[in-house]
This record gives C-alpha cells, structure tokens and sequence, in this order.
C-alpha cells in the first residue's frame, strides 16, 4: 500500500514528474540523488552549458540548480532559461552553500521560485519539491482548461487565434505553406430542434472526435471555431493535400451515421467545409485574418452550392 504522503496530488500527470538537478560537485549531486531517488525520473548535469542542454532536450517539470559553479554560475543558466520559449516556464529552485538574505533576495528577485540551503535537509528538500511540483502542474490545468472547449474538448476559439498567428508567422518567415479548413456542421438548428439540445450536444462532440482523429500530425490544430463550427489549421501543408483531407473528412463525418431526418444529405449528419491556402512569401499587409476571411468564404460558397461537399482557393489568387 502507497504511503498517504506519497500519494501523487489529483493535477499531477500519470507519468513520474521529470528533475533536473545541476551542481558542479559530484558528492553534492548524488546526495540530491539519493534523496529525490525513486519517486521521480531525475536527470543530472554537472555545469551550466550541460544543464542548459539537458533542459531544453528534456523538458524537466522543476529544476534544482546549484548557484556557485565554475564556468555559467546559476544566476546566468536561468537567464538564459528564460530566454527560451520551450524553457521559459520551468520553476528552478536554487541550491547554495551561501547564506545570508541577500544572496536569498537575490535568488528569488533572479526569477527562482525558492532557494534551499546546504547542506541540504533531505525531509526539507521532498516536501519543497512536492510543493513546486503541484503548483507547476495546477497551473498547467489551469492553462490547458483556458484553451480547451468545455463541450468538445478540443482546442477553443482563443488557442485557435493564437496558434494562426504564431503560425502565419513561421510560414512567412520560412515561405512554407499554410492551410486552414473550416467545418461547419449542415442543418445543425433543425437538428437542435428535432432532437433536442442534449443530442446536439452529443453530435458535436462525435464531430469533434472525428475530426480530431482524422487530422494526425503533431503540428495541426482542431479547434471549435464557434457554434457548430470547427476550424482544422494544418501548417506546412499545400492546396492540394489540404483539399484531400477536407474531402477525407467529409466522407468520416458522414460515416458518422449520425441520423438526420430534416433537410439532411442521405438522411445523416453532413458538414461543410471551406478551405484556404497561403503558400510562398505573403504580401505586404496580408495578415492571418486573411486566411480565415478566404475560409470562411469558400465555406460560405459550399453552403450556397447545396452542403455536404467541400470548397477551396488559394490566398491571392482567382477566387481567392
């Protein structure tokens, strides 16, 4: 049986929290070890450019960084943490031999989420180590429930946003291709009205699931868009592939089964879909609204030709 105190907290992953502990002195850094030993996966580095290293390879959830070491001290290895997206966020607790409140004032002022003395006190060591980890991984909840829809559970209007945007600008520094796919669910108020809003519910979120499912690749993005409206952003992908899985999606969604008496395709649920493409350097002034303008619209265009069937043009170019 677990011991009650080792019970990992309800917004702690699965998975054993990753450490990375740093110190220039290998006897320091096996008692780290041997304290922390068991109830993490740990990772060790003996000086400043390795710790940077292993942290941006590993990702760690809490670093413990030694504060006095030859070569970049502590202060300069969390500076340069913060100066790296994948690592900005990493809480460090500093480790010091030095004492005194100003050297702790100026840990903490450093950007460190709490400093511990040496020699360490194994007892105190644990339980400060517990206590940053649960806040780290609440706060990531926390942040992870801001950008996911409460109904779907797929990304929400505001990663969507975001996401554009970083992308938009990755395609234009790179002039790679971007496409977006907007899925928006056909005669969704008449099934609302025939069926009742708890089975609308359930049709959006076997939608979502489908599209989810379909749309793989680690770099893409399903989101809700709004209503019964879903957006699919596909980075580094062309006209044409993207077109191929607006079609590939159309037919799941309708495999679905999902019945429709009213005004539905084949008597099931359908969706239509519009799909833009930006590809090469973008214009001066084009900006990612743009893309989701010139979706929307082809969306608009399926709509008018009937639902259930896709549309699609390229950002620039006739139709488009």
């Amino acid at each position: 049986m677990v011991a009650p105190e080792h019970t990992p907290p309800s917004a702690w992953p699965a998975r054993k929290p990753r450490l990375l502990l740093v110190d220039d002195q290998p006897v320091q850094l096996q008692v780290l070890y041997r304290t922390l030993a068991g109830e993490y996966q740990l990772f060790m580095a003996t000086g400043g450019e390795q710790a940077l290293k292993v942290a941006s390879e590993q990702l760690p959830d809490l670093i413990l960084l030694d504060v006095v070491m030859d070569g970049l001290d502590g202060f300069e290895v969390l500076a340069r943490l913060r100066q790296q997206r994948d690592t900005a966020d990493i809480p460090v607790i500093f480790v010091t031999a030095r004492g005194g409140e100003d050297i702790e004032t100026r840990c903490l002022e450093a950007g460190a989420v709490d400093f511990i003395p040496k020699p360490i006190n194994p007892s105190v060591v644990r339980a400060r180590v517990r206590t940053h980890l649960t806040l780290k991984f609440q706060t990531d909840l926390l942040r992870t429930l801001a950008y996911v829809d409460g109904l779907t559970g797929v990304a929400n209007r505001r990663q969507l946003d975001q996401r554009l945007a970083i992308e938009w600008a990755r395609a234009q520094r790179h002039g790679s291709a971007l496409s977006l796919i907007l899925v928006d669910v056909d005669h969704f108020k008449a099934y609302n009205d025939l069926y009742g809003h708890q089975a609308g519910d359930d049709a959006l979120r076997l939608v979502a699931a489908c599209l989810r499912e379909h749309v793989r690749r680690s770099t893409d993005l399903v989101a809700r868009y709004g209503g019964e409206e879903f957006a699919c952003l596909l980075p580094d992908t062309d006209a044409d592939d993207a077109r191929a899985l607006a079609e590939a999606l159309l037919a799941e969604v309708r495999a679905l089964g999902i019945p429709h008496r009213q005004g539905a395709v084949g008597g099931v649920l359908t969706a239509s879909m519009g799909v833009a493409t930006r590809r090469g350097p973008a214009h001066p002034g084009w900006q990612p609204a743009l893309l989701l303008g010139l979706a929307d619209a082809q969306l608009y265009e399926a709509k008018r030709l009937g639902r259930a069937r896709v549309c699609a043009a390229v950002l620039g170019q006739e139709g488009g």
